[in-house]
């Protein structure tokens, strides 16, 4: 029987081959087909609502487990929340029982007394004249900035003009601090325009790139000149020497003491 079969499927092979679109086996392929032709749409029909269930299955639960994730990182996110309420609370608890007050910082304690520099540095000038005066309110000390950065502070004053120290002088000290990694040191004048982060200890980690900023007052005793976040510049680079206490850290500054013209003297916004 199987051989039968088999010799049979051969011959429906051959002739179908020898008459692709014409002949008895064409004809009867064609009747047979249209008379299937209504069980395949009623197979595809009864079929159909089973794969959509099947689809609709397969989104339901992709949506449960992407649903699941969200509310994960909401539960994640809500308890983060409530952990840095919570420590606010507390720190403003803290603040209340010790009578806490917080130091000055720019710019929120400061505004900035717009001048011009009437003066001009030069290359080897260490102070400018500045077009404000004590009648704008700047005093001994008043820190000056330019759009870019610090660039010193205010050593005698007038009433229509004041003189101002650069950093580039080199009795300047400046309290740092690198705020990408928390290291504190002074800026003082360094080699070729740049300025040198002074005191830094040797196991401190310091990046080329690291962001410096003025560190500000540290004990209220002591008063620094310069309140804390005024930047001052980039780290260049940090090396360690074999004969130097402290770490070698170079820093390009932000603001270009070759040609200052526009500046900002920095008056705190109410004063004590």
């Amino acid at each position: 029987m199987l051989v039968g079969l088999v010799l049979l499927a051969l011959v429906l092979l051959t002739v179908s081959f020898r008459s692709p679109t014409s002949g008895a086996l064409h004809s009867a392929q064609g009747w047979g087909a249209a008379a299937l032709r209504p069980f395949q749409v009623a197979a595809e029909r009864v079929a159909r609502p089973f794969g959509d269930a099947y689809d609709w299955a397969a989104g339901l639960a992709s949506a449960k487990s992407e649903n699941e994730k969200l509310r994960k990182q909401l539960r994640d996110a809500t308890a983060t929340a409530t952990a840095n309420a919570d420590a606010r609370q507390q720190l403003a608890e803290l603040k209340r029982l010790m009578h806490y007050e917080g130091l000055k910082s720019f710019p929120n304690d400061y505004r900035a007394v717009n001048t011009t520099v009437i003066s001009f540095p030069g290359t080897f000038a260490k102070q400018v004249t500045i077009a404000a005066g004590s009648d704008d309110g700047i005093a001994l000390n008043t820190p000056v900035v330019t759009a870019d950065g610090l660039i010193g502070h205010v050593t005698n004053v007038f009433p229509k003009t004041a003189q101002v120290t650069l950093l580039t002088d080199p009795s300047s000290s400046v309290p740092a601090i690198d705020v990408t990694h928390g290291v504190t040191g002074l800026i003082q004048r360094g080699p070729q325009g740049t300025f040198i982060l002074n005191r830094v200890p040797k196991d401190a980690v310091v990046e080329k790139g690291d962001l410096i900023v003025t560190r500000g007052t540290v004990d209220r005793r002591y008063p620094d000149y310069y309140p804390r976040g005024i930047q001052v510049g980039t780290v260049l680079s940090a090396s360690p020497s074999d004969i130097a206490t402290f770490l070698t850290v170079q820093v390009t500054p932000f603001a270009q003491f070759d040609s200052l013209d526009a500046v900002a003297a920095l008056v705190p916004a109410k004063r004590k």
